[in-house]
Order: C-alpha cells, then sequence, then structure tokens
C-alpha cells in the first residue's frame, strides 16, 4: 500500500473512530426495550426452526415410508 493510501485510510479510521466515539448510548429504558424484543426475536427464531426441523423430518419420513 502506497504511503498517500495508507495515510488516507488511517484518515477514515479516525474519523469513523470519532462518529462512534460521539454516538450517544442509550438510555437504560431504550436498552432494557432492545434487550426484550431481541430475547422475543430470538425466542420466535427458535420455535420457528424446531417446525422447520420437524417439517423436514416428516417430509423424509413420507418419502422413505
Amino acid at each position: 500500500m502506497s504511503d498517500d493510501r495508507m495515510i488516507n485510510a488511517i484518515g477514515r479510521i479516525e474519523r469513523a473512530l470519532s462518529r462512534l466515539e460521539a454516538l450517544k448510548a442509550p438510555d437504560t429504558e431504550t436498552l432494557e426495550h432492545l434487550q426484550e424484543k431481541y430475547a422475543l426475536l430470538k425466542s420466535e427464531t427458535g420455535q420457528v426452526l424446531s417446525d422447520l426441523d420437524g417439517l423436514i423430518l416428516q417430509i423424509k419420513e413420507e418419502q422413505h415410508g
């Protein structure tokens, strides 16, 4: 990598880091809401995957049965 490209890349990294540092951390209420939403989505996803596994097993059994 040439010096100019490296300097430009470092500059982009520094600007991105500055933007990240300037972000306001979510308040406790928002964080709790996001955690609850994540837990719900995780649970629903697990159930859907379980349902899909059951359907796949059922199809395999029908094909071989």
